[in-house]
């Protein structure tokens, strides 16, 4: 009878090595920046698109807060 022993092989093979704690760090930061992309651009098909129009809508709120006199909400109040 014939033994087959896998230990017995090139032992570097076996050897498994773990990355530097910074660069494991990183992978994870990259792979969580990742999943919130594909979450956040989910069921939308022009992603460009929606975020033109957001900073589209965001320039437009800060022109209309930037010419609102006072800096209050646009109201003035008059008593006489």
């Amino acid at each position: 009878m014939g033994q087959c022993l896998p230990c017995m092989g090139d032992p570097v093979k076996d050897v498994v090595e773990t990355p530097d704690p910074e660069i494991k760090r990183r992978q994870l930061a990259e792979a969580a920046e990742k999943r919130q992309m594909e979450a956040s651009s989910r069921g939308i098909k022009n992603v460009q698109s929606v975020e033109q129009k957001k900073k589209k809508q965001e320039e437009i709120e800060r022109r209309m807060a930037a010419s609102r006199p006072g800096g209050e909400g646009g109201l003035r109040w008059q008593v006489g």
